[in-house]
């Protein structure tokens, strides 16, 4: 597992380097620059728009701003100032980052409690009642659009029904108390994680559900109950087992990418996030915060992939991953 693991990462250094490129190059391709809004400012010359330009470096040709921004992510870690909040870019992403994490896992968390059991009966009960309703339940949540059903739990929860907070992450109220402040935090997370909880269990619930359907057909199954063993045995210590490879695979790609695809969910419930933020940097053009968060969502997706990979040795050794 460990050669498996090093060789991974060893892989990852050059998929760093292109995307890092990528990223760049994308940044750079945005119209206008972070100091085109004050063209319209009477009270800012034109020549000093110029000069606060060249200060930043923003004049010199390409390579050589490429390859100053990455000096400084690989000497110092220093992903530069953003141009609109004027504070160094990692302190800009910290609270958000924090914020996206603690999200991230209460919706991996409600995922899977809502998936696994889901799909686990409707397996193992393939064309009753429930079998169906859950079906329909796919249905629906697969073709609902993530900004849909935020916008109608924040208007029906939020609004209406004012069982939930409809923005922040944490009440004013809780600040200086530990144990309030993180009540109030889990109180502000709900509504955002059970909606994107809900929208990602589709995928989850119809593989563990085929996968269940499959395994009850294959020979180790029969052979197990012709031997006796009693049913549920069969279906915890053989069937469960084998059909939970597929959905272990995912479980590194679904916590990374919750924690880079928050962008809708953190926009529509005002969720100060990494999400929120990257929005905010596009529309004020904050390079500095743009690249930085482009990158750090990129190497989550191969870290991902990665995590992925680990999971899947671990359950079935007999795995190899090239």
């Amino acid at each position: 597992m460990w050669k498996t693991i090093v060789r991974r990462i060893l892989i990852m250094i050059p998929q760093l380097f292109v995307l890092s490129v990528l990223v760049f190059l994308i940044g750079k391709m945005m119209p206008g620059d972070p100091f085109t809004g004050l063209i319209n400012n009477p009270n800012v010359d034109a020549s000093r728009i110029e000069e606060l330009r060249e200060k930043a470096g923003l004049n010199d040709p390409w390579p050589v701003q490429y390859k100053n921004w990455m000096g400084r992510i690989l000497l110092h870690g220093d992903f530069g100032v953003s141009y609109t909040y004027k504070i160094p870019v990692k302190d800009k992403i910290l609270l958000p980052a924090q914020n996206t994490l603690w999200l991230s896992l209460l919706t991996v968390i409600l995922t899977y409690a809502i998936a696994v059991p889901l799909g686990i009966r409707a397996g193992r009960y393939n064309g009753s009642k429930f079998d169906k309703a859950v079906l329909v339940y796919n249905f629906i949540t697969y073709a609902i659009p993530t900004f849909i059903l935020a916008l109608l739990s924040l208007l029906l929860f939020g609004y209406r029904l004012k069982i939930f907070p409809t923005s922040g992450f944490v009440g004013l109220d809780a600040m200086g108390h530990r144990g309030r402040f993180i009540l109030s935090r889990l109180y502000h997370m709900l509504l955002p994680a059970i909606t994107a909880a809900v929208l990602r269990t589709t995928s989850i619930v119809q593989y563990l559900r085929n996968e269940i359907i499959d395994a009850k057909s294959q020979d180790y199954v029969k052979t197990a109950r012709s031997k006796g063993v009693p049913i549920d045995k069969v279906y915890t210590h053989h069937i469960f087992r084998n059909s939970l490879l597929p959905i272990a695979a995912f479980f590194g790609f679904t916590v990374t990418g919750l924690l880079a695809g928050s962008i809708f969910v953190e926009t529509i419930f005002m969720y100060q996030g990494m999400g929120m933020l990257f929005i905010e940097s596009i529309m004020s053009r904050d390079y500095s915060v743009i690249n930085a968060l482009t990158l750090l969502y990129g190497t989550l997706a191969l870290f991902g992939s990665l995590i992925s990979d680990i999971i899947m040795i671990i359950v079935d050794p007999r795995i190899r991953i090239e």
